[in-house]
């Protein structure tokens, strides 16, 4: 393995950690309305245990409120108890086949546990981004080892890596910090 392969299989990897947070905070409810909320809820389709966006069509009918269309005319009642078995804390309510989720208002209390929650993800991706570096600097120091690279080489890499990392972790608070802003507005 190169210098340049342990710089690129660590940006790659360090990029994979946002994303994955991205993802993670988009789950965290706040007080308004989005269809991916409910990704990670899944109900019984003939047998086997898919996504709701899978056998409906989720939408926004206001800031407030999502409606759920089912496909099939039996679903209506499986993706109701679904939902409201989830721990997300949402009741909805049918109107003939159409099920509408309305968000409750959040309080102030489970706000500040909410923005508990957003910083924990983000620390547990600041500890995976570490590791991430440790990885690459033993990478780089095997090669020292080896007397595949000499040690000036081997420094400006760790540099850049550290560089790497600190950039990443900068773009974590960054997230981190518009979430908890998005979580604590009312």
């Amino acid at each position: 393995m190169t210098i340049a392969e342990i710089k690129k299989t660590a940006e790659s990897k360090m990029g994979k950690s946002i994303e994955a947070l991205k993802s993670d905070l988009q789950k965290v409810r706040t007080g308004r309305a989005h269809p991916g909320i409910l990704d990670q809820v899944h109900v019984d389709y003939y047998g086997s245990m898919v996504p709701i966006s899978q056998v409906a069509n989720v939408t926004l009918m206001d800031a407030r409120t999502i409606s759920v269309q089912p496909w099939e005319k039996g679903m209506g009642a499986k993706i109701e108890k679904a939902i409201r078995e989830s721990d997300l804390g949402l009741n909805p309510a049918a109107q003939g086949d159409l099920l509408r989720v309305p968000m409750p208002a959040l309080t102030e209390e489970r706000r500040r546990e909410l923005t508990k929650v957003v910083r924990h993800e983000g620390e547990n991706t600041k500890v995976a981004v570490r590791n991430l570096r440790r990885d690459a600097n033993e990478h780089l120091k095997k090669l020292l080892k080896d007397k595949a690279v000499s040690e000036d080489d081997e420094r400006r890499a760790q540099d850049e890596v550290q560089r790497l990392t600190d950039r990443v972790v900068a773009e974590i608070d960054r997230l981190v910090q518009a979430k908890e802003a998005e979580v604590l507005a009312v």
